[in-house]
């Protein structure tokens, strides 16, 4: 039994009693972490393919070790300018243990219960209006003459030419 499941925004193929580095968890030495991002699950010949995810499963792990990788040399150069700049970097890493993959039965976490509940998106009769509505103030502004335009600002509170700005006389029409 193998899963392909996200941690820390990279994906791995896991299966049971595995060890795993992966970017920094924030998890102390020794505890156990639960991944519910599983993207595939094949049990057996049995292939499970989620829509991106598959709903109730979940990859128990246990946190062994935090390290750092190996150094990489970043090294740049542009030739006859006299440019060299040298930089060295080491990964945080951490270690895991796979300890369990289940297949269904796994509690959703607070995040997954978030993103799962969309914020609606606007409908489109709602927009059409509104831009229709904005078309037709900035038709009003172009109607009137600079005396009327120079009465409106005043009332509006905006003195000099800095804060003379459309959308504020928009806003001073629409009261």
């Amino acid at each position: 039994m193998y899963a392909i499941v996200e941690i820390a925004g990279q994906q791995f193929k896991v299966a049971k009693d595995q060890k795993v580095f992966v970017h920094r968890l924030a998890g102390e030495e020794g505890q156990k972490v639960t991944f519910d991002n599983v993207l595939l699950l094949d049990n057996d010949g049995d292939v499970t393919l989620g829509a991106p995810a598959i709903d109730g499963a979940a990859v128990e792990a246990k946190v062994l070790k935090h390290l750092k990788g190996d150094k990489v040399i970043v090294f740049k150069k542009k030739r006859r300018k006299g440019y060299r700049v040298k930089n060295g970097h080491r990964q945080a890493l951490t270690e895991i243990v796979i300890e369990d993959i289940l297949a269904s039965g796994a509690k959703k976490s607070s995040a997954a219960k978030a993103k799962s509940n969309p914020v609606p998106a606007p409908q489109p009769q709602k927009v059409a209006e509104q831009k229709k509505e904005a078309k037709q103030s900035e038709a009003d502004l172009s109607d009137k003459t600079v005396a009327e335009l120079r009465e409106l600002a005043k009332d509006a509170g905006i003195t000099g030419y800095s804060s003379m700005k459309k959308a504020e006389l928009i806003e001073a029409l629409n009261k």
